[in-house]
């Protein structure tokens, strides 16, 4: 049995759940998300909580078991908490900058970047004298801010000599050592 997938989703009380077939719906204060779960697994709902049942023990099934319980609990988590990744911009004249929707990167290229954020996403910067500009992302969908926030690094990846770039805030890089004179 999956460790992970015979746990219940639990969810409070500003959380509404509706299952439909194998269509899962879950509305809370943030948001609306919804989910098709796959149809080897059976869906029930108590008082409070829903739990997930395989209908076989092929391999793909119990996969897929615990799949389908962490993205529930993922969802539910979302629209009654809400998610947020942190990026910082490291090297010189890196900056950032927001106006509504729209993500202005200035990255060392010859041009700015401008990147235009889905409408579930917020976001914030923060500059501060002496530190690496902060890009602050929320959204209550968590796989499309980790898609967001995996684009915007993409852009300017940490390089592994001197570590400029974009990076999660707390994200280790590996250095490497540079050349070195022959005598």
């Amino acid at each position: 049995m999956s460790r992970v997938g015979k746990l219940p989703v639990k969810h409070g009380s500003g959380v509404e759940i509706k299952v439909e077939g194998q269509k899962v719906l879950v509305k809370g204060k943030l948001g609306e998300l919804s989910q098709e779960i796959s149809s080897d697994l059976k869906i029930s709902q108590e008082e409070g909580q829903i739990t997930l049942e395989r209908t076989s023990e092929e391999k793909q099934t119990r996969a897929n078991h615990g799949l389908y319980r962490s993205l529930l609990n993922n969802m539910v988590q979302g629209v009654s908490e809400g998610y947020e990744k942190r990026l910082e911009l490291v090297g010189v004249g890196y900056r950032a900058s927001h106006k509504g929707q729209r993500l202005d990167l200035s990255l060392g290229f010859s041009h700015n970047i401008v990147f235009e954020l889905p409408e579930e996403v917020s976001v914030e910067t923060v500059t501060e004298k002496g530190k690496a500009p902060l890009v602050i992302l929320r959204s209550f969908d968590k796989q499309l801010l980790g898609a967001v926030a995996a684009k915007i690094r993409s852009f300017r990846k940490p390089e592994p000599y001197k570590g400029k770039g974009v990076r999660f805030v707390g994200e280790h890089v590996r250095s490497k050592a540079g050349k070195t004179a022959s005598k």
